[in-house]
């Protein structure tokens, strides 16, 4: 310990430096981890953190709630299906509106009854009990705040904001959840030759006794052209949410090699810049196990410091808003690279280890350091 905190202390520019570089490189891996987690949740926290445990696409809608269209005999076959408790419409569709005096593009999303679509994260006020009420996503632009009302173009359709909910957001749009009637009236006050307003989904409770997945296996039995899903399915099957989800694992693979491998090259080279100071204390009789046990204390003291680094510069832009994309703290990700790294930089230390526990103390009558 006094060996490998004396020598820190004599290089405190070198260490200072790879712990900085650590803590800007975990800094990065979190940050990027948090912004997957928000793009996701911007584009489908709306299914996430919807009521009704299963909901029931058309085939042809591939899992798209707003391409989906729920026909009156495919409807019907849904409600019959074996083990379904409760059933409701679910439509969606994104409109020009008016908020606070701007024009914008809110996606309008409407329910039959509570418990069966509804949002389940409200923040404030309540869910809408009467048409052309909503709840609004809490991080929307300004126009879309509890009491305010929104203006659907070009029919003029007036819906009041009576609550607001987090994480509630679809296709990176402002989001309203509305009663099913306000919204087969926002479809008719955007496209007034409209004839009939066909649901995009149906959402579903199973009846007592069945389960979730038993409740979709039965659907699919009983309607060819429905398209039952679980709602953690539904969220992971979005058009869309894989790719996003490749592109950032590939990054934090990167990332992840990364970390460890600076870590690794930065004590590989510091062992052997001394390997004729570390040849000498073998030979006065320095056990190699100390000398061992030194460079693991440097190796955690660096990762413990960097990390900690990192995640000083993550707090403040964790709870801060990237355009439409809502940023939060990830504990569980905090957590889990934290020890991650730990590991694999100790692991990737091993290689300068092996070259201490291979000194030949004989060599200092040589001249010679660390063997090859």
């Amino acid at each position: 310990m006094f060996l490998a905190f004396r020598e820190m202390r004599r290089a405190v520019v070198r260490f200072g430096l790879l712990m900085a570089s650590v803590g800007l490189l975990v800094f990065l891996i979190l940050f990027q981890q948090t912004l997957q987690s928000g793009l996701i949740t911007s584009f489908v926290g709306a299914l996430e953190n919807q009521s009704a445990p299963v909901l029931v696409y058309s085939v042809d809608g591939r899992r798209n709630l707003q391409g989906s269209v729920i026909t009156p005999p495919v409807e019907a076959q849904i409600r019959g299906a074996e083990g379904v408790g409760r059933a409701g419409r679910l439509g969606q569709g994104t409109f020009t509106v008016t908020a606070d005096g701007a024009i914008t593009s809110a996606a309008v999303i409407g329910y039959e009854e509570e418990g069966l679509g509804s949002p389940t994260t409200l923040r404030s006020g309540r869910l809408p009990a009467a048409t052309g009420e909503a709840v609004a996503l809490d991080t929307s632009p300004s126009g879309f705040a509890l009491g305010d009302t929104v203006r659907v173009e070009p029919g003029g359709l007036d819906i009041r904001i009576v609550g607001t909910a987090s994480e509630i957001g679809y296709q990176a749009s402002p989001t309203l959840f509305t009663t099913y009637g306000t919204f087969e009236q926002a479809v008719r006050a955007a496209n007034p030759d409209a004839r009939g307003v066909l649901p995009n989904a149906m959402a579903l409770e199973p009846a007592t006794g069945t389960s979730d997945a038993g409740l979709v296996r039965a659907v699919d039995d009983a309607a060819a052209d429905a398209d039952a899903v679980t709602r953690a399915e539904a969220v992971a099957t979005t058009p869309g949410v894989e790719q996003i989800q490749q592109s950032f694992r590939i990054i934090f693979l990167l990332y992840g090699l990364v970390v460890p491998l600076v870590t690794g090259l930065f004590f590989l080279i510091i062992t052997l810049q001394k390997a004729n100071s570390l040849t000498l204390l073998r030979a006065v009789g320095a056990p190699a196990g100390r000398l061992v046990r030194s460079l693991m204390v440097q190796v955690g003291v660096v990762l413990v410091v960097g990390i900690g680094f990192g995640v000083l510069l993550y707090l403040p832009v964790s709870s801060a808003r990237l355009g439409d994309i809502p940023l939060s703290f990830q504990p569980g990700a905090v957590a889990f690279w934290s020890a991650l790294l730990l590991a694999l930089g100790f692991v990737s230390a091993w290689f300068s280890a092996r070259r201490v526990l291979r000194i030949d103390p004989i060599r200092a009558t040589t001249g010679a350091g660390v063997g090859s």
